[in-house]
């Protein structure tokens, strides 16, 4: 284990702020960097579970991320606070509470950063007209650059949105240091996805941003062998976002009336520990919606202290790169896999779910009909048209990763990954609107 490189600080760019001036370490200018950044601000309308809802209540990819850094940052204070652990990582001379805990609040709170309009079915939508597409025309794409894009990943989005999209003066993105970007990469992989094991489930990374990850790795020793694991933070990271979306999902649910205080008693009162709990929220809490909240308070607490557990004791195992879990599933007890059922049964099925996610299917499978077929057409004007429209900024980016000045001199897989950046970063209204008056059914 040698958390010195895990804790790694250098950036993809050297950085030039004047840290005589500025009192923040490298992990607390990650943070500033990414609150200020465009890209969290669209997250305020993008899809959690419920797409384009008007409900103030239900959660949008923001809050849910802003909810998973406040957890991340409870799980970095509990690793650090136990003297046992932060003793056994070498570094008794850093102030480890002021790296690790900031690190995750940086992960966590820029996890979904990557994710397309119309939440996680968005990504499906993507992968699914690409599929068709290549079936018929592969633009002289190899089979790996086509899979970029058959399995489009919102977190390898992400991570070209941190490292090249979010774009000043150079292609370094928000030029995050090593250390948050690791622990923001869940799947370090840009080869075949193989199931078997946890970091390998998802192309994690693009073939247009492997070399950063591959300098990235290097800089934090994630490298064994030929192989990239994910960076120990990743764990917890990730755990973070699994205990939210668990039991905020269920929240929503509640608050959108799918079910009652009482159904989802029945469904959790069998867990081990859960009936004494189910007591002791009604002897305290008159009303279901105070049940429903003090619940959630529980549940957190109850996963937050199994994920810390898990990482502590199972660290050796994940610097190796041989734990293949994800820390709340590592549970005998089974909470987060009832959690997972309980969602997957009573809230993703709904009609109202369901006839959105479908609204979604028809907005981005046209934009993408639309911009691939006017930036590739034979007429030059149907081309400058569509290809003014396009955001500069992301058109600058393909520009100078290929050292090239206009659209037309970029290969066609750059041609596609500039149609994709655009059209990933919109938010859910936005592009419902696009859509609408490319389509002539709406004018202004």
């Amino acid at each position: 284990m040698n958390w010195e490189k895990y804790l790694n600080a250098n950036r993809l760019r050297a950085s030039n702020r004047d840290k005589e001036l500025d009192p923040r370490n490298e992990f607390e200018s990650d943070f500033g960097r990414v609150i200020f950044s465009p890209a969290t601000r669209r997250m305020h309308d993008k899809t959690q579970v419920f797409p384009l809802t008007s409900d103030d209540n239900i959660h949008s990819r923001l809050t849910h991320s802003l909810e998973v850094m406040s957890i991340g940052h409870s799980l970095g204070l509990n690793i650090c606070e136990n003297k046992d652990f932060s003793k056994s990582l070498g570094l008794q001379d850093r102030e480890l509470i002021r790296e690790i805990p900031i690190i995750l609040k940086n992960a966590c709170l820029v996890h979904d950063i990557g994710n397309p309009p119309f939440g996680h079915f968005g990504e499906t939508v993507i992968q699914t007209y690409f599929e068709k597409l290549f079936k018929t025309e592969n633009f002289g794409l190899n089979e790996i650059e086509q899979e970029d894009f058959t399995l489009f990943d919102g977190n390898a989005q992400g991570f070209r949105v941190l490292t090249k999209l979010q774009m000043l003066e150079d292609i370094f993105g928000l030029n995050l240091t090593y250390a948050s970007l690791a622990a923001y990469i869940k799947y370090p992989n840009t080869e075949k996805i193989d199931k078997k094991f946890i970091y390998k489930k998802k192309r994690g990374v693009f073939q247009s941003e492997k070399n950063y990850l591959e300098e990235i790795a290097d800089g934090c020793g994630l490298y064994r062998n030929t192989k990239i694991i994910r960076h120990p933070l990743a764990y917890l990271m990730e755990a973070a976002d699994s205990i939210c979306y668990l039991i905020m999902d269920i929240e929503d649910g509640f608050n959108k009336n799918l079910y009652t205080y009482e159904f989802i008693k029945g469904r959790l009162i069998d867990i081990a520990g859960m009936r004494e709990q189910f007591d002791k929220l009604e002897e305290k809490h008159q009303t279901p919606i105070g049940r429903v909240v003090n619940l959630r308070i529980f549940l957190i607490k109850r996963l937050v202290d199994l994920s810390v557990n898990n990482f502590i004791d199972k660290i050796k195992m994940i610097c190796d790169g041989k734990y293949n879990f994800e820390l709340i599933y590592d549970d005998q007890s089974k909470l987060a896999e009832t959690l997972q059922r309980f969602c997957i049964q009573e809230i993703f099925p709904k009609r109202e779910v369901q006839s959105l996610e479908l609204t979604g299917h028809s907005v981005l499978t046209g934009l993408l009909d639309y911009y691939i077929k006017f930036t590739f057409h034979e007429s030059k004007d149907y081309r400058k048209r569509a290809l003014g429209l396009i955001s500069d900024s992301v058109k600058k980016v393909a520009y100078k990763e290929c050292n090239v000045s206009t659209f037309e001199d970029l290969n066609n897989y750059y041609k596609l990954r500039v149609i994709v950046d655009f059209i990933s970063g919109m938010t859910d209204q936005y592009a419902l609107n696009h859509f609408q008056k490319l389509s002539g059914q709406k004018i202004n």
